[in-house]
């Protein structure tokens, strides 16, 4: 067990963990960067990415280790494989970030980019063919499927409006449900289901995806709940969206959030804990990408060093403004 001292902590190495690490770094703040796994967060589970300003196409990977090579280069430190358990802020304005195993790291600000966690289905295939047919956001990987046949699965606001935006893309979109209607709101609705392109299958559950030999996806098998008949759906692309949770669980501490447990934040990207910011997916957003992400990052990293100067000189430290919700 050992006690780490540092004047910020990053929670989370994605986009967002390392934009803001990088611009710590470069305002000269002592800087770490803790990420549970390898650095890049959902970068890494994304093939292609085409919608970054200045990368037309690059690999999600290689965008993860462009960033990393960036952030270190200016002298954050990265710790890989810790696993943060609690973010505790103490009487005196100091947070203790605890890890599992017992290290301790110590900081007069943190600023919590753990982004969220798409709920899988948990079906066979569904890693297998992730990215290469499995998606969980349709932003980023509709253009790959100009006149495809695809399906989406989910029955809420997220996955009908994802289906209504896919069929920009495709030529067919199947709405898969396990129940026999919507949770959407009844405008959502009303704009998708009228959407000649889009196939309602309600009472369905997906059983598993299946692709060819060259490891792309070709169909799912699916199963009516009543009649417990499964079938085939031919789709070369699977859209998922049953949900999606943000990693706030670390918070010791009441921290306003909306009706999902996503973070509100003021301007600044402070949260209503003074000293602690979000920046990136587990912060309330209108919408979740990488440019949004480091956009976050680099407002919060530069909020920090003025939070950590009024500190030092003794001047008024910043409060949170009023929360923003969008």
């Amino acid at each position: 067990m050992a006690t780490h001292e540092y004047e910020v902590i990053i929670i989370g190495a994605g986009p967002a963990g390392l934009c803001a690490g990088m611009y710590a770094g470069r305002s000269q703040l002592k800087t770490a960067v803790l990420e549970r796994g390898l650095p890049g967060g959902e970068l890494l589970n994304t093939e292609v990415i085409e919608d970054y300003l200045g990368f037309e196409h690059i690999l999600g990977s290689e965008l993860a280790e462009k960033f990393q090579a960036h952030a270190v280069k200016f002298g954050m430190d990265l710790h890989t494989f810790v696993s943060v358990e609690k973010v505790a802020k103490q009487a005196d304005g100091t947070f203790v970030v605890s890890a599992e195993g017992g290290d301790e790291y110590r900081a007069p600000a943190v600023i919590v980019t753990a982004g969220g966690t798409p709920v899988k289905l948990g079906i066979p295939g569904e890693i297998e063919y992730a990215g290469k047919g499995v998606s969980y956001c349709a932003i980023c990987d509709g253009a790959f499927y100009k006149g495809h046949t695809i399906m989406v699965v989910g029955g809420g606001d997220a996955a009908l409006e994802e289906a209504d935006f896919l069929t920009r893309y495709a030529s067919k979109v199947y709405l898969v449900h396990r129940r026999g209607e919507f949770r959407a709101s009844k405008i959502v609705q009303k704009r998708a289901l009228a959407n000649a392109k889009i196939e309602t299958v309600l009472d369905t559950v997906v059983e598993s995806i299946h692709g060819d030999a060259q490891g792309l996806m070709t169909h799912a098998v699916i199963r009516n709940v009543h009649t417990g008949v499964t079938s085939e759906l031919a789709a070369t692309g699977c859209f998922v969206f049953v949900g999606f949770r943000p990693n706030t669980g670390v918070i010791d501490g009441h921290f306003e959030h909306d009706s999902a447990g996503y973070i509100l934040t003021d301007a600044n990207m402070m949260t209503s804990i003074e000293g602690l910011f979000a920046a990136g997916d587990v912060r309330v957003q209108l919408t979740r990408q990488v440019t949004t992400a480091v956009g976050d990052a680099t407002t919060a990293a530069i909020a920090v060093e003025k939070y950590l100067t009024a500190r030092r000189t003794g001047q008024p430290a910043p409060v949170p403004m009023p929360m923003l919700a969008r």
